[in-house]
C-alpha cells in the first residue's frame, strides 16, 4: 500500500486556501456594493421627501462612494495572473551616469517605500550596494502583500529623470537614468530547477546604511546563473546558508519571468504591436526643470504634482498601465 504524500496534500491544501481567499476577496466587495446600488434608489426617494441639504448631502456622499467602490473592484479584478498576488522583489539598478544616476536610483527606492507604506505593503530590504559618493548602485526589496507583485509589475522599465543637478557646481542639467525590475516571489513549490553546474556562487561581507546587519564574516551571497548572466544577491539574514535561499528564489523568480517576457513579446509580435515586454524600456519620465511634470510614456498619464508622485503617490501610473493592459488583451481577443 502506497503511503499517503502528506507534503504534496499539504501543498494542495495551501493553495486551495489561498484561491478561496482570493475570491472572498472579489465576492465580498461585489456583494457589498451590489447592496450599496440596491439601496441608492430608496435613499434618494428619502431625500426627495425630506428636501432638504443634508439628504442632499447623504445621496452624493453614497453615490461617490459606489464609484469609488466600482473603481477599486475593476482593479481588482484587474489583477488576475496567475503570480499577481503574490509577494514580489523589487530591484532598482541606477543606470549610467556616477553619482546622478545613484542618487536618482536613491529617489526612487523612497519612492516606492512610501508607495508602499501607503498601501500596508511590508518591505525588507534584501540586499543594497551604496553609491561612491551619494545614493545607491542597486538595491533589491522584498515586498510582502497581496497582489503586491500584480500591482509592482507596472512598474518595470527605465525611469528617466531631468533635472539641475545638486552635485553640479555650475547648476547645469542633467538627464538620469534608473532602471526597476520587478518578479514574483514564487512558492517553493514552484516546477522551476536549476542546475548547479549552471551557478557561480560568491560570498561577501554584509553591508548598508546605518551599519545594518554589517557583519565580520561573509555571509551575504551573490550567485550568478551562467548562461543567462542572471545576478541574485541576498544579505539580510546572518545564516550564509539562509541568504544562499533566498538568493536562489530569488533567481529562479527571474529566470521564471524572463520565460514569461518571452511568451508575452512572441504574442506581440503575432499581432503587430509595440508592447514593452523589456527591461531595457523606457517607460516614464520625471521633468524637474525647466519645468515640472512627470509622463508615463505608455499611458499618457500625467501629473505636474511632482513632490506628491516622489512622496508614493503613483497610483495613478499604476492603474493607467493595468487598464492599459485590459484593452490591449481586449484587442488581442477580437483578432
Amino acid at each position: 500500500m502506497a503511503e499517503p504524500d502528506f507534503w504534496g496534500n499539504k501543498e494542495r491544501a495551501q493553495k486551495n486556501v489561498e484561491e478561496v481567499s482570493t475570491l472572498r476577496g472579489k465576492v465580498v466587495p461585489l456583494q457589498a456594493l451590489e447592496r450599496q446600488i440596491e439601496d441608492l434608489p430608496v435613499l434618494i426617494e428619502l431625500a426627495r421627501e425630506a428636501n432638504d441639504a443634508a439628504s442632499l448631502a447623504e445621496v452624493q456622499k453614497e453615490y461617490t462612494a459606489i464609484q469609488q467602490g466600482l473603481a477599486d473592484f475593476e482593479l481588482k479584478m484587474l489583477l488576475s495572473g496567475p503570480n499577481d498576488r503574490f509577494n514580489a522583489f523589487l530591484t532598482i539598478n541606477s543606470g549610467a551616469g556616477g553619482t546622478e544616476s545613484c542618487d536618482w536610483a536613491d529617489m526612487l527606492l523612497r519612492m516606492y517605500q512610501r508607495w508602499m507604506e501607503r498601501h500596508g505593503f511590508k518591505s525588507q530590504v534584501m540586499d543594497i550596494q551604496l553609491g561612491e559618493e551619494a545614493g545607491i548602485k542597486s538595491c533589491t526589496l522584498q515586498v510582502t502583500g497581496e497582489f503586491a507583485f500584480g500591482n509592482l509589475a507596472t512598474e518595470r522599465g527605465v525611469h528617466r529623470l531631468v533635472r539641475i543637478s545638486p552635485f553640479d557646481s555650475n547648476k547645469r542639467r542633467h538627464t538620469s537614468f534608473a532602471g526597476v525590475d520587478v518578479v514574483p516571489e514564487l512558492p517553493e513549490s514552484a516546477p522551476i530547477e536549476i542546475n548547479e553546474a549552471d551557478i557561480e556562487v560568491d560570498t561577501f561581507r554584509s553591508g548598508g546604511k546605518g551599519g545594518q546587519n554589517v557583519n565580520k564574516v561573509e555571509t551575504a551571497v551573490r550567485i550568478r546563473h551562467i548562461p543567462s548572466g542572471l545576478v541574485a544577491a541576498c544579505q539580510n539574514e546572518r545564516s550564509q546558508q539562509k541568504n544562499k535561499v533566498t538568493a536562489m528564489r530569488m533567481l529562479q523568480a527571474k529566470l521564471q519571468q524572463i520565460e514569461v517576457d518571452k511568451l508575452a513579446a512572441a504574442t506581440a509580435a503575432a499581432y503587430g504591436e509595440k508592447d514593452d515586454v523589456s527591461f531595457g524600456s523606457q517607460i516614464r519620465s520625471y521633468v524637474f526643470q525647466p519645468y515640472q511634470k512627470v509622463l508615463d510614456l505608455r499611458t499618457g498619464v500625467e501629473t505636474s504634482n511632482i513632490a506628491a508622485v516622489m512622496d508614493g503617490e503613483i497610483d495613478a501610473f499604476i492603474q493607467g498601465k493595468l487598464r492599459g493592459l485590459k484593452r490591449e488583451k481586449g484587442a488581442t481577443d477580437d483578432e
